[in-house]
């Protein structure tokens, strides 16, 4: 038995991520079925407009679209309104769009805005994408807040589905600027962090991308890889200090994002070359990963999922932590099979079987790059859930090298051979492994 809950190394920095290369086209294949038609927001900072890596950005772009994935791109302007503000000495009163925006302000955003959506038209059409300006977003100011009147920053009102659909099927990439247009015509200021979160839940996004020049979620210092909505918004609630300030905006929105329905959402360096790929097409990506309900990344594992299975547990098998099993043999009990993904790539599975009121959790294996996570806890907590929906009153398992984790982690307590059924108190006796019972009552 093994889990890879309870062994794992740092996980290496996102500036060291590996390039892709040409030869991991066949692992982008499997995506294709997948991400097909499906709609991602990617919502790009000023400050990665103004980078150097943004015209190979813009190539990863044309990548998606060549995989037929629709592509919305909502870009942000603060790095552009600042220089403009310095270059014009003209004072702002706030550079994101989330205070106040006075008419001097306006009319410097307006101005940035139009000079970053043209960078961005003359770069995807140096890729060969059709791309065009919308003003498919209505606003309506965000009015008096506070006692203080924020002016002409805009909140958003509405997004025009219909135009943005008529323009997927004319294979053009829609370019949403963070200006808004109110009722009467006039222009609003919008934060760009807000008009991807809206876009994306008018259109059923499936992932929303956030592209800055940080390297991800960082709580604490720490980069998190990936975290459950959940948890985080424990965290932005009972200790938003944790959060780095640099990517308060894009955490506050990115629990708005998935609690309205997007499924991931996505914090990556734009900076990185081939760092929105790799993001996108690794199962360990390069920035941060906000999901949702825990459980919705485990499903009951199917037939074409056993090469996956039996590549992911060969090295436990080898190191005597699980008993052997060739391929035909997963295939054979894949129904006992279940496996976690993130970001549609297995990373973690487990066998669930049931003897009358027992059931019996087998096979925990996780991905090494995985480890520490709580992937391998949620797992066990999963197949227990499952295991009292069939009727069972009692689960155990039978580990060589990982009778701590279920003890410490999962709430199991190590047992005697007289918990088995008896067919799997023969098999325990007779195989050779001297394996350790643990097993848990199910209240």
């Amino acid at each position: 038995m093994n889990t890879s809950a309870d062994s794992d190394s740092t996980a290496s920095p996102a500036a060291s991520a590996p390039q892709l290369k040409p030869t991991d086209l066949r692992g982008i294949l499997k995506y294709i079925p997948r991400f097909r038609n499906q709609i991602f927001v990617i919502a790009v900072d000023g400050a990665v407009i103004a980078d150097d890596n943004f015209a190979n950005l813009l190539v990863d772009i044309a990548v998606l679209r060549s995989l037929m994935i629709k592509v919305v791109l909502v870009h942000g302007i603060s790095t552009q309104l600042e220089e403009l503000s310095q270059s014009r000495q003209t004072p702002i009163s706030n550079a994101d769009g989330t205070g106040t925006t006075d008419r001097a302000t306006l009319d410097l955003a307006v101005r940035a805005s139009s000079r970053v959506s043209h960078l961005i038209l003359e770069g995807l059409t140096q890729t060969d994408l059709k791309c065009a300006i919308t003003n498919a977003v209505r606003s309506l100011p965000v009015g008096v807040i506070k006692g203080q009147d924020r002016e002409f920053t805009g909140k958003v009102d509405r997004v025009d589905r219909e135009t943005l659909h008529h323009l997927f099927a004319a294979d053009i990439v829609p370019i949403i600027q963070p200006i808004g247009f109110g009722p009467d015509g006039g222009t609003l200021r919008i934060n760009s962090d807000l008009l991807a979160v809206e876009v994306a839940r008018s259109l059923d996004a499936t992932k929303v991308i956030y592209l800055s020049r940080q390297p991800g979620l960082l709580i604490d210092g720490a980069l998190q890889r990936d975290i459950a909505v959940e948890r985080l918004a424990e965290i932005v609630k009972q200790r938003p200090d944790a959060i780095a300030p640099e990517v308060f905006s894009k955490t506050v929105h990115a629990l708005q994002a998935v609690q309205g329905g997007v499924p991931r959402v996505h914090l990556v360096d734009g900076g990185i070359y081939d760092g929105l790929l790799n993001e996108i097409f690794s199962s360990e990506g390069v920035g941060s990963l906000i999901y949702g309900n825990d459980y919705q990344q485990i499903r009951r594992a199917v037939r074409s999922d056993a090469r996956f299975i039996h590549s992911l547990i060969r090295s436990a098998v080898e190191r005597e932590e699980l008993i052997h099993r060739d391929l035909e043999s997963i295939e054979h009990s894949i129904d006992d099979f279940y496996v976690f993904e993130i970001d549609e790539n297995i990373v973690a599975c487990l066998t669930l079987q049931l003897h009358g009121v027992h059931a019996e959790i087998g096979s925990l294996c996780v991905m090494p790059f995985h480890h520490k996570r709580g992937i391998g806890r949620k797992m066990v907590e999963f197949a227990c859930l499952r295991a009292k929906e069939s009727g069972a009153n009692e689960v155990f398992a039978l580990s060589t090298q990982s009778t701590s984790f279920f003890t410490s982690s999962c709430g199991f307590s190590q047992a005697d051979e007289s918990v088995l059924p008896d067919e799997r108190r023969t098999f325990a006796a007779s195989n050779g492994r001297n394996a350790k019972v643990v097993n848990k009552v199910l209240a």
